[in-house]
C-alpha cells in the first residue's frame, strides 16, 4: 500500500476547474516530484492534501487513513507537514525557538508547571532543546540556534523552515519550492540537504521545484500537471523527455 494515495482529486472554484481527476501514489521513503508551468495547479494540490482547501471530490488517503477533509492541524497530526513558497518564520523569535514550536505537540505540562517553572518544567525543556538542537545539528544550523530567525541569510531561512517541519515527525514532508530564490550555490547544497534528510530519517518527501537540475538531480519519480490535469507521470527521465512535457514547458517551435 502506497504512504500517499490520491484518488480522483478535483476542486472547483465557480466554474474553474482548478485541479481536476488529480491522482498519485507515493511509496514509503520515495523523493517525489511535482513540476508544472506557473498556474499549473501545484500548490493548490499542497493546499488539497494539507486541509487548507477541501476537494470538490476525490479522496486522500495517508498510510491507509482516509484524511480528506480534515482540518489543516488534523492532518499535520495524522503525519502530513510542509513549507510554503514565500518563508513563514517567527521572525522575532530565536533559531532554537523556531524549531521547539513544531515538537509542542508532543511534550506536554499544565500551565501551573510552567508558570512556576517547576522540575518537570525544567525537564520537558530540556529535552526539547535537545531535540531542536539535534534537528538544527542536521542543517548544520546547531550554531545559529540563538540567533533571531530574521538575521539569518536567506538560505538559511529556507533551511530553517524545513528544520521546523521536520520537527512534527511528519511521514511525508511537503516542499513548497523550497529553492525559489537561491543562488546555485545554495540549491546544490539544499539539494545534498534534502537527500541527507530521506536517507537519515526515511522520509518520504513530495516536493514542488521549477528549478529542474534540483528535480533530476534528486526525484526518483515524477508528476507533471498542466492546467489542472496530470499530463505525465513515471520515472524522472523518462518524464522530462516526454515530448508533451517540453512542449508545456517551452511551447511550440
Amino acid at each position: 500500500m502506497a504512504l500517499l494515495e490520491v484518488n480522483d482529486l478535483c476542486i472547483q472554484f465557480g466554474g474553474l476547474r482548478a485541479v481536476d481527476d488529480f491522482n498519485l501514489n507515493i511509496e514509503q521513503g520515495e523523493l517525489y516530484g511535482l513540476i508544472g508551468p506557473n498556474g499549473a495547479g501545484k500548490t493548490t494540490v499542497f493546499n488539497l492534501l494539507t486541509g487548507v482547501y477541501r476537494p470538490t471530490e476525490g479522496q486522500i488517503l495517508l498510510d491507509g487513513k482516509n484524511i480528506t477533509g480534515h482540518k489543516t492541524a488534523e492532518i499535520n497530526r495524522d503525519g502530513i507537514a510542509r513549507t510554503f513558497q514565500n518563508i513563514r518564520l517567527f521572525s522575532k523569535m530565536s533559531v532554537l525557538d523556531n524549531v521547539k514550536v513544531a515538537l509542542q505537540d508532543r511534550y506536554h505540562y499544565n500551565t501551573l508547571t510552567g508558570i512556576l517553572h517547576l522540575g518537570s518544567y525544567k525537564k520537558l525543556e530540556k529535552e526539547m532543546d535537545a531535540e531542536a538542537m539535534e534537528i538544527l545539528s542536521v542543517f548544520g544550523m546547531d550554531k545559529d540556534a540563538e540567533l533571531l530567525s530574521s538575521n539569518l541569510p536567506y538560505g538559511q531561512q529556507r533551511k530553517l523552515e524545513i528544520a521546523r517541519a521536520m520537527a512534527t515527525k511528519p511521514k511525508l514532508l511537503l516542499l513548497d519550492e523550497p529553492a525559489a530564490g537561491m543562488n546555485p550555490n545554495e540549491t546544490a547544497e539544499l539539494m545534498d540537504t534534502i537527500s541527507l534528510i530521506r536517507d537519515k530519517y526515511k522520509m518520504t518527501i513530495l516536493l514542488i521545484e521549477h528549478d529542474m537540475k534540483l528535480v533530476s538531480g534528486i526525484c526518483e519519480k515524477l508528476t507533471v500537471l498542466n492546467f489542472g490535469r496530470v499530463l505525465a507521470q513515471g520515472n524522472t527521465k523518462d518524464v522530462l523527455s516526454d515530448p508533451e512535457v517540453i512542449k508545456a514547458y517551452l511551447g511550440d517551435e
